[in-house]
């Protein structure tokens, strides 16, 4: 018999933090099942593909970074499609879909995939499917989900049509052919287009009395072979009797009765499409060392700037809801570290000590801690481009890999959560972990751990029998990024001097967070910050206590700029601390003022707005500064 050959499709990303690579990985893996074949490949890798002579349906998965800039494994494609010297007919032959990945709370949503689709559609391509744009500031699954559900029917029927074409091509060859030959001389031939069936594979899980618990035989397993790893899998729930359970409900398990761990009906009672369990793809091993690293910076520090905050400014008061701070940072030992105002620089913090530990402890290897790891591909995976995650060093110490290089406080993703049943042993705990990563318990993940930010580390506190392997937490858990701010002056009224603004990020307590705390930057820089360094608006620094110093590295954007022309108005609005961009730019313009008396100046507006005057009236001296000045 022949080798039946699949119909293919190609899936392209570009990704910063991991997510849109893993939806990407996601849908390649599950084509399987649908009886296709995805050709996967990261939009830098320009050998992998050329869509200037691909034939075969392209699914772009894309996110946004920054100031709406693309990924930075996405930039070379954005800039090679975006040259004007293309032709207008370039891509006419191609059909193509695209999945955005952004955040609303920030300007220029989804902007690398509108650009990307602009600009496909200038250069003739068409989409077989409509593009979507998930919301990060909503819920990512609210777009996600419902698009890839779509998406499978919108491909076989964009091949199936591709197939009808071709062989209406071949017929209307053969005929005008036969023009020219005899009857008799004309072979039998009968074509017939492939189907492409559209049947799930879907698994029926029984319970595993091993994992089942005296309180919880109603618990569901699926342990399954490794080989249907691509498949959908139905998990049933029995209905629960008296006998299920051979304890009494306490008033603490009344109150736990709707939370992170527990569930209630109809959930609790329902069957489950969970999702197919991600390949595993990683090794690790440790080797011992006989010197003890240091922990105190980033891999990179060399190339980062490490500058000492030199004045801390209060800018809220009394109860205000938020504690809004401004940083000084003395850059005067780095002359070639230079701002405009609309700028931006990253701070690069670690993960908070107590959680790191906390996690070696959940992990068992606190006598690991000190050891190089050893992070290598599994020979026999079955994970497709399978790759060692860039930013995972090599030959360093567990500590500085949990400290420095993971972000231990992401909020786990459903194929996390799926991966993590695999590893629990309490059967009540892994049906829980199965219902918040289905489609049925979709609304359950977003108030239980999406909406409230639950990290991986408060995760596995609340399932205190799971016990994932570190290979499990390298492959799902994405790199520690650093954290952007938008300089809040300018070098021309403070040379050698840099502020930022924030607001302390709070986390309130929840059920999977028995107490607040504090955001990942925003709280580490909180903490660094010397009593002494702390002053209201009104007071001046003059403490000779040691300055603390963070890393830091600039980014420039040159598309967020006042005027260049200066006789041009222009009206500013940043609410809360998006207005600390904005006291750049006034001070740039006053400065300018005094350089160029004779000039004449556009007016000026800027509309910012705050809770309660009293309170969080930001940069409130600045204001009545330039009120008196007229």
């Amino acid at each position: 018999m022949p080798c039946e050959v699949k119909p293919r499709f190609v899936v392209l990303y570009g990704s910063q933090k991991g997510q849109a690579q893993s939806i990407a990985e996601g849908i390649a893996a599950e084509a399987e099942q649908h009886g296709l074949v995805a050709d996967l490949s990261c939009l830098n890798q320009n050998e992998m593909y050329n869509l200037e002579k691909e034939s075969a349906p392209v699914v772009f998965i894309v996110s946004t970074t920054g100031d709406g800039e693309p990924p930075d494994n996405a930039l070379q494609f954005v800039r090679r499609i975006k040259k004007k010297t293309l032709s207008q007919d370039l891509y006419k032959h191609l059909c193509y879909t695209l999945l955005a990945l952004g955040d609303s709370n920030y300007e220029n949503f989804c902007n690398c995939g509108k650009t990307i689709v602009r600009r496909l559609g200038e250069l003739g391509a068409k989409h077989f499917y409509l593009p979507g744009y998930a919301d990060d500031g909503v819920g990512l699954e609210v777009v996600v989900d419902p698009w890839l559900e779509g998406l499978w029917n919108a491909i076989k029927e964009t091949l199936s049509n591709m197939a009808s074409d071709r062989t209406a091509h071949l017929r209307e060859n053969v005929d005008d052919s036969a023009k020219d030959i005899p009857d008799s001389s004309i072979p039998d031939v009968h074509l017939n287009l492939l189907s492409i069936t559209d049947q799930p594979v879907v698994a029926s899980i029984n319970r595993d009395p091993k994992y089942a618990s005296p309180a919880s035989t109603s618990a569901v397993s699926d342990h399954r072979p490794a080989s249907s790893a691509g498949s959908t899998i139905a998990v049933s729930q029995p209905h629960s009797t008296a006998s299920d359970s051979t304890s009494t409900p306490t008033t603490q398990d009344a109150e736990l009765a709707a939370s992170l761990i527990h569930s209630m009906p109809p959930l609790s009672e329902s069957s489950l499409n969970v999702p197919a369990l991600p390949p595993p793809y990683l090794d690790v091993t440790f080797t011992e060392v006989d010197t003890v690293e240091q922990n105190d910076g980033p891999l990179n520090k060399e190339t980062l700037h490490e500058v000492p905050i030199s004045k801390a400014v209060q800018l809220s008061r009394g109860d205000s809801v938020k504690t809004a701070l401004l940083l000084e940072l003395d850059i005067s030992a780095y002359p070639t570290l230079t701002y405009e105002p609309g700028d931006s620089f990253d701070v690069f913090c670690p993960n908070w000590t107590a959680e790191v530990d906390n996690l070696l402890c959940r992990l068992g290897l606190q006598d690991q801690r000190n050891h190089h790891v050893h992070v290598t591909l599994k020979k026999d995976t079955k994970k497709r481009g399978a790759q060692v995650p860039s930013h995972i060093p090599q030959n360093v110490s567990l500590l500085f890999l949990l400290t420095w290089c993971l972000e231990i406080r992401s909020v786990p993703k459903k194929a996390f959560l799926r991966a993590l049943v695999e590893h629990t042993a309490d059967g009540a705990q892994r049906r829980r972990l199965q219902e918040l990563c289905s489609k049925q318990g979709a609304s359950d993940y977003n108030l239980y751990v999406r909406e409230p930010s639950l990290s991986v580390v408060e995760l596995l506190r609340a399932f205190p029998s799971c016990s994932p392997p570190l290979s499990l937490l390298i492959e799902h858990l994405p790199k520690l990024q650093p954290r952007p701010y938008s300089a809040a002056s300018s070098c021309r009224r403070h040379p050698g001097k840099l502020h930022f603004v924030f607001n302390v990020v709070e986390f309130p307590a929840c059920s999977g967070r028995p107490a607040g705390s504090r955001g990942l930057c925003t709280g580490w820089l909180f903490d660094r910050i010397n009593p002494g360094l702390v002053f209201h608006v009104e007071a001046e620094s003059s403490s000779s206590l040691a300055l603390p110093k963070i890393h830091v590295s600039l980014r420039p954007n040159g598309s967020f700029r006042p005027p260049s022309d200066q006789s041009v108005p222009f009206i500013m609005v940043g609410p809360g601390t998006g207005v600390a961009p904005f006291i750049g730019f006034l001070q740039q313009r006053e400065e300018e003022r005094k350089k160029n008396p004779e000039v004449l100046f556009g007016e000026t507006w800027l509309f910012f707005g705050c809770r309660h005057r009293d309170r969080d009236y930001l940069f409130s001296l600045e204001a009545v500064m330039k009120t008196d000045r007229g």
